[in-house]
């Protein structure tokens, strides 16, 4: 079913446990060192967000979603000056943290399709606002309802040029990273009163 949103309707809210959650991007290296070069893993570590629907209906159903990107930072086994360049290049020339200090995401509208009983596929349309730039973005995501705990969990991915972000490029541009990025979220949301 499509169902419209809006903030601030009536229904039940949930908001994000960033504790019991998971929420990574991960890019990949190209370029004529690649097969030598590290395709990283960020961890998204400051965030919050909610979601809000209707019980049984689904109806005005809403998803919103702030990430604060200077507190991302490589997971994956490294040396620690190349984590920390790496962190270094990715806050303050990439995504130009001082500038667009949040990321943003609101729905629009969301799908619900029931698989089971506690088992639900939605897709979720809205915009997502990144380094100054507004586009419109879709998802998919599997939702398990759990009492009063959802768990949240899909991939997608988005091009970085679409929001007028530079990959950076390392070893005298012989080792870059894909335009493309890959986020994965395993998102658990408690409901609140």
């Amino acid at each position: 079913m499509q169902v419209g949103t809006q903030r601030g309707l009536a229904g039940v809210r949930y908001a994000i446990d960033r504790a019991a959650s998971r929420f990574t991007v991960r890019a990949t290296a190209t370029g004529l060192l690649s097969p030598f070069g590290h395709s990283p893993t960020i961890a998204i570590r400051d965030y919050d967000g909610a979601v809000q629907f209707i019980p049984g209906t689904y109806e005005k159903a809403f998803v919103q979603v702030t990430v604060k990107p200077e507190t991302m930072e490589p997971v994956d086994e490294m040396k620690r000056e190349d984590r920390e360049k790496m962190t270094q290049l990715m806050r303050h020339e990439m995504l130009e943290v001082e500038r667009f200090p949040s990321v943003v995401y609101e729905s629009k509208s969301v799908q619900v399709q029931k698989l089971g009983d506690n088992l639900l596929q939605v897709n979720v349309s809205g915009e997502l606002t990144l380094h100054g730039t507004t586009q419109r973005h879709s998802f998919d995501a599997r939702v398990m309802e759990l009492g009063t705990m959802l768990r949240i969990s899909g991939t997608f991915a988005l091009r970085q040029s679409d929001y007028g972000i530079k990959p950076v490029s390392f070893a005298a541009g012989t080792l870059r990273l894909k335009d493309e990025l890959k986020f994965t979220f395993d998102i658990v949301a408690r409901h609140v009163e």
